[in-house]
């Protein structure tokens, strides 16, 4: 058995990849955003997922879990700076 050699060069990362991550980033930012102030707002309890199981509508307003989908959006918006950040260090070793 015969073993190759490993490429010991970087990946060559195209502009392509660089505008994908910045998408993601993007969106990723987006979703934390509406999941940081939607929650707070009176059209809360008025939406498709609170119709489907009316019993649970105690949960669906107690600031607990509105809190934790705050929170839910508060990490999405960390990963986006993250992924900028990562994008920015990536473009400067690039050079």
């Amino acid at each position: 058995m015969q073993l190759t050699p490993v490429d010991s060069k970087p990946r060559a990362w195209r502009w392509y990849h660089k505008v994908g991550m910045l998408v993601a980033a993007a969106v990723s930012f987006e979703v934390g955003l509406f999941l940081i102030i939607f929650p707070w707002l009176e059209i809360w309890p008025q939406n498709y997922f609170a119709s489907i199981a009316p019993q649970w509508e105690r949960y669906w307003v107690s600031p607990y879990f509105r809190g934790a989908v705050s929170g839910v959006g508060l990490v999405n918006v960390l990963i986006a700076l993250s992924e900028v950040m990562s994008l920015r260090r990536w473009s400067h070793d690039q050079r």
